[in-house]
């Protein structure tokens, strides 16, 4: 008995202390949130000295990941609001408003007062009503340091034809998060997902949420059948009749171990459908098992709904865990959805085809309808000829991003009457053909048919660089990327403590050695494979420089010998 009693006594004492370290936890997050609201209200401060709305015409926004972009309902314009930028030692927040002329290609700030606080990943959705609006929810504050966090619960809109903003303020709505998404079915917009962190651990939600926009009313749903999972990050499309909307994808994360997290990326997709009217309303949830070609697992996704009902897929990151280490691979390709027929297929180019030579395919391939022929071009069966090249661009401090482009093949299979053909159809000569670097957490959305893609970010190594470049994609043609914004090597600002630098300097003193000398000569009549083969031990060394100790030799070969092509080809 006297043991059982010490140890009931050891078990409430264990009790005890827990629960006093998770009050004094919460009272912590508590002082935190506090700390960061007396930052907003401060900041929000500064924007009530606004009391005119002023449009200036400017550059392009900073650079900058999380905003949100949107297509004017009215204007041929979209419109960016708000988003983050981190240098390695801050966070800098935005509540910013452009707006993007899409003919002519010119930025407007506009600064009204009263606007929404700093925020990013938000979820921000344009309705037609009323001369057009913009309603925006939730999203979240970080603190300079990038430590703590405020998610925000508030709903506003953003009437366009006045340039007004308003807080609607009622209850019942969701908690406050950020990452979920916002999408608009006929006269109510439905919020899905998301999460909120906390000192201790991450909530990820799946709950389901509508807000009326006829009598501006909060419900929260409570759909039958087998939900998603909880996740943030997700991407959502509605259906070609506006009665339901689809789930693709998303990230959750859990802290398995004392200060060591473990992500999740899902590539599942579910059907969110309503049924019956008015009192007989119902919502249900399927799972949808889609098929075609998918795109590989992947978070940070862009996605944007495009002509005939087609959700365009553009990058992301997939990030390979092991033990302390985290390594992201960054994405740069397109996948289409085909809500209709749930299916996906890859977003191929189909570069400048001349009608000779389409011509001369479709003789090859037979009889062939229209439509078979365009999912043929479009899941890239009848797309040849094409060769990636990656192009270095060296940053301030020294850092090479490699860009990948995409070129026409001069030196394809084929007769030489083939190749007289295709000579006489181009002139000759075949125009570089640019396309995005691979990245994260950029803006997409759709306008006329085209496709407009903005910022977002990507690592090398160790570092984070945030993007500023604007692309235009003709989702008709799918012919070639339109550069509508460039990217200044200026803006990829990094900057580290002084005790990173020392350890940099420590680490890669080889390196250095090797970064200060010139790059090894191409010799007369060297091939590129001969010459990488020969210079391989320089560029790894580079490669690993500018990429961190604790980058995989397998992609830091893959690199060094990508720069060793790059300046093989310059030297040609």
């Amino acid at each position: 008995m006297g043991k059982k009693g010490k140890k009931e006594k050891k078990i409430k004492g264990a009790e005890k202390t827990a629960s006093k370290l998770e009050k004094k936890v919460s009272r912590r997050s508590k002082r935190d949130e506090e700390d960061l609201e007396a930052l907003i209200a401060e900041f929000q401060s500064l924007d009530a000295k606004k009391t005119h709305v002023v449009e200036t015409a400017c550059p392009a926004p900073s650079p900058r990941l999380n905003a949100s972009l949107t297509a004017h309902p009215e204007k041929d314009e979209l419109i960016l609001f708000g988003g983050e930028f981190f240098n390695g030692k801050k966070t800098y927040l935005y509540n910013d408003l452009f707006f993007y002329n899409i003919k002519k290609n010119t930025w407007v700030k506009s600064e009204i007062p009263n606007p929404p606080p700093r925020r990013c990943a938000h979820q921000a959705v344009v309705v037609p009503q009323a001369g057009g609006q913009l309603w925006l929810f939730g999203g979240e504050f970080a603190s300079p340091d990038g430590e703590q966090f405020y998610h925000y619960k508030d709903l506003w809109v953003l009437h366009l034809n006045s340039h007004r903003w308003e807080q609607i303020k009622v209850s019942g709505g969701p908690s406050g998060r950020s990452g979920h998404r916002m999408i608009l079915l006929k006269k109510q917009l439905l919020v899905f997902g998301g999460f909120h962190e906390t000192v201790r651990d991450y909530i990820y939600y799946n709950d389901v949420y509508t807000f009326n926009l006829d009598t501006f009313t909060w419900s929260r749903l409570s759909p039958l059948g087998s939900c998603p999972s909880p996740r943030s990050a997700c991407q959502v499309a509605p259906t070609p009749d506006g009665s339901g909307v689809i789930i693709y994808g998303g990230y959750y994360k859990n802290r398995a171990k004392k200060d060591l997290d473990k992500g999740m990326v899902h590539s599942d997709m579910f059907l969110l459908k309503r049924e019956g009217e008015d009192e007989q309303e119902r919502w249900v949830w399927s799972r949808l098992s889609s098929s075609g070609v998918k795109p590989p697992p992947r978070s940070g996704f862009s996605m944007a709904v495009g002509p005939g009902s087609r959700a365009i897929l553009f990058g992301g990151v997939y990030d390979e865990e092991e033990e302390e280490t985290l390594e992201g691979d960054f994405f740069n390709d397109l996948y289409l959805y085909d809500i209709g027929k749930n299916r996906w297929f890859p977003g191929q180019m189909k570069g400048t085809m001349t009608k000779r030579k389409r011509r001369r395919r479709e003789k090859e391939a037979g009889p062939v309808g229209k439509e078979d022929l365009s999912v043929a071009e479009s899941q890239g069966e009848a797309l040849q000829g094409f060769v990636e090249v990656v192009k270095e661009i060296v940053t301030e401090d020294g850092t090479v991003m490699m860009i990948k482009e995409v070129i026409p093949n001069t030196k394809t299979e084929g007769s030489e009457e083939e190749s007289e053909e295709e000579s006489e159809d181009e002139g000759g000569a075949a125009a570089t053909q640019v396309e995005p670097c691979p990245r994260s957490n950029a803006m997409a959305t759709v306008k006329h048919g085209k496709l407009f893609l903005y910022g977002g970010m990507f690592e090398v190594g160790d570092k984070q660089f945030t993007l500023s470049d604007m692309y235009g994609l003709d989702l008709h043609k799918m012919d070639q990327w339109e550069v509508l914004v460039e990217m200044d090597p200026k803006t990829q600002e990094w900057l580290e403590s002084e005790d990173e630098d020392s350890e940099d300097e420590s680490d890669s003193e080889e390196g250095s050695a090797y970064i200060s000398e010139e790059h090894p000569a191409v010799q007369a009549g060297e091939l590129l494979v001969e010459y990488q083969s020969r210079t391989e031990q320089y560029w790894a060394v580079l490669a690993r420089a500018n990429m961190g100790p604790d980058t995989k030799d397998k992609k830091v070969h893959k690199v060094g010998q990508a720069m060793a092509k790059v300046f093989f080809e310059d030297q040609e």
